[in-house]
């Protein structure tokens, strides 16, 4: 909040609102006069069933107050890839994994992946309503964001969506992509009219031990690391997770 608070002081058109996710009045009050939304509901607490609960009631909630406003032109709906690669089979099941991919929700509650859980089912809450509504939208599934800091100043939502990464990992669907790509692409997602659909959002794969250890090293101190890690050159995992609809967006060609 302090580097927003900071912008504010530079920038005389940014205003900020605080609203309540569950207070489906407070966001209509914030979107009045927007011509879009940008909208992320990563929890800054641990998930849990409850949060998951709270999570598909605030994306209802926000979808519906874009339908209530005659401005809002389009909804840009930051969800996850964990929302695509969770299924009973993950371990035997060697299919590609890509927009068209839900994780298996049962699954998600048996294995208590609560982040993955919220985030299927507010993206599939999300994408109900806007179509009841005709609205255009249009979902950024982004992989493990990195960055400067970013997993340091957002530790849970780091760590949560790693739950179960041995097994992403080990399945070829362990994915990570940079702050300030995924920005922009959610800034391409809004201004081609042509966008449509799931994206997938992601920098590269991690399929072999020496890039899970980058991966590692990027994410220190929330993964500790020996401080004399010596690892012998394992096989390299395939890679099962596509999207070619993000190449296209990026070329400008979105559909």
């Amino acid at each position: 909040m302090k580097k927003i608070t900071d912008l504010l002081k530079r920038e005389n058109r940014l205003t900020i609102f605080t609203v309540d996710m569950l207070d489906y009045h407070s966001i209509l009050e914030a979107m009045k006069g927007c011509c879009a939304l940008f909208c992320c509901l990563d929890s800054p607490y641990e998930y849990d069933d409850k949060m998951v609960d709270m999570e598909v009631r605030g994306a209802i909630n926000v979808v519906e107050a874009c339908a209530q406003t005659d401005s809002i032109e389009k909804i840009v709906f930051t969800s996850s890839l964990t929302a695509a690669v969770w299924g009973q089979n993950i371990s035997s099941d060697q299919k590609d994994v890509d927009e068209r991919s839900w994780s298996d929700q049962d699954f998600c509650r048996k294995m208590k992946l609560w982040y993955a859980l919220a985030k299927t089912l507010s993206e599939k809450a999300a994408w109900a309503l806007a179509m009841d509504r005709m609205l255009d939208m249009v979902s950024i599934n982004p992989g493990l964001v990195i960055g400067p800091a970013v997993a340091q100043q957002n530790p849970l939502v780091t760590m949560s969506y790693l739950q179960g990464g041995e097994q992403m990992y080990v399945n070829g669907v362990l994915a990570f992509v940079d702050v300030n790509f995924l920005a922009d692409v959610h800034i391409r997602a809004f201004e081609d009219r042509s966008t449509i659909g799931r994206y997938f959002c992601f920098n590269q794969i991690v399929n072999s031990d020496k890039e899970a250890l980058k991966l590692a090293q990027t994410l220190t101190p929330l993964i500790s690391i020996p401080s004399r890690y010596n690892f012998e050159e394992s096989e390299v995992h395939a890679e099962r997770l596509r999207s070619t609809k993000l190449g296209k967006l990026i070329e400008g060609t979105a559909y």
